[in-house]
């Protein structure tokens, strides 16, 4: 089936996905009855999505990667996206990743986030499965079908498809699809995503490249590390997009160390230390994931260490 072609440029434009939303951490609580003896802690969760848009962040992305979707219960995923909302009401946005293995579970997670009052939606082509060019068309119809705004999610290092910008200009014709955000790595797709495809907004989707990125003209950070440093992410983007590149790159290269680890195999466990870190709760994994090992904890303190050192001189 061909994709809808969408000409209304100034609706995509309305419908806005941009800024610093948050891919949010999620918090749990010991509870033999739980899943893998973890709770999902809704009280502590609900505090942690207001305290980012409270710090400057647009808004937050519940039920990604990093919030540990996958690991959830169908009820649970829910109740999280839910708990995000009304923590944040009308002060930022909340885009609800709806990731499935098929498209009758990625749009019935867009139906239930329309029903629960998001803001937009985060989605993967299908997971699990090496999807052809027509099925990935196919996936993001149905998503999209659904009339929220939609966030396509490029990751090819964990879907094994790539969401090229040859193949995103065919996307972006698709009613209600108005973002990319961009996890490949590669900067050079900024530019050529946004000569392809105008009426897509790129958001940068890896911490390590934000600024490379955003200086391409990415208009948001789909963002990891921000879990850590809201306040000081918030800035970096204002920076950025502002055009003040000195005072951009002073803020950004003591932090790019502690930032790569958003492009790790361990990055839920790297963040939730970070978390810790700075005094805000982390907390364990479910499985899959499991602790870091010494050498792989020991790493990551001492590039949160030096970052945290940064950023308090910069207070002083």
């Amino acid at each position: 089936m061909s994709a809808p072609r969408n000409t209304n440029d100034s609706k995509k434009q309305r419908l806005s996905l941009g800024g610093v939303v948050v891919a949010t951490a999620l918090p749990y609580r010991e509870d033999p009855s739980a899943p893998a003896g973890l709770a999902v802690d809704h009280d502590r969760y609900a505090e942690h999505c207001r305290w980012l848009v409270d710090n400057g962040c647009h808004g937050v992305g519940p039920n990604g990667s990093l919030g540990e979707y996958s690991s959830l219960t169908d009820e649970e995923r829910r109740r999280v996206a839910r708990t995000a909302i009304e923590a944040v009401g009308d002060s930022g946005t909340v885009v609800v990743g709806v990731h499935g293995v098929g498209s009758h579970q990625a749009r019935h997670w867009a139906e239930v986030a329309a029903e629960d009052g998001a803001d937009g939606v985060l989605c993967l082509p299908p997971t699990m499965y090496r999807a052809n060019r027509a099925e990935i068309l196919a996936h993001f119809e149905a998503v999209a079908s659904v009339g929220l705004p939609v966030m396509v999610y490029n990751n090819p290092i964990d879907t094994k498809v790539d969401l090229t910008p040859d193949l995103l200009a065919e996307i972006s014709w698709i009613d209600n699809v108005v973002a990319v955000k961009e996890f490949s790595g590669d900067v050079r797709r900024v530019l050529e995503i946004r000569e392809r495809a105008p009426g897509l907004e790129v958001i940068s989707g890896a911490d390590d490249v934000v600024l490379e990125s955003l200086l391409m003209g990415a208009t948001g950070w789909f963002a990891g590390f921000p879990n850590v440093f809201p306040a000081e992410s918030a800035r970096l983007y204002d920076l950025a997009t502002a055009g003040r590149l000195q005072e951009a790159r002073a803020l950004y290269e003591p932090l790019v160390a502690a930032f790569r680890w958003d492009s790790r195999t361990e990055f839920v466990q790297a963040i939730k230390l970070g978390m810790e870190q700075v005094g805000r709760y982390g907390g364990p994994c479910r499985p899959p994931r499991g602790p870091l090992t010494p050498q792989l904890r020991e790493q990551v303190r001492a590039d949160m260490t030096r970052a945290i050192a940064f950023l308090g001189e910069q207070a002083a």
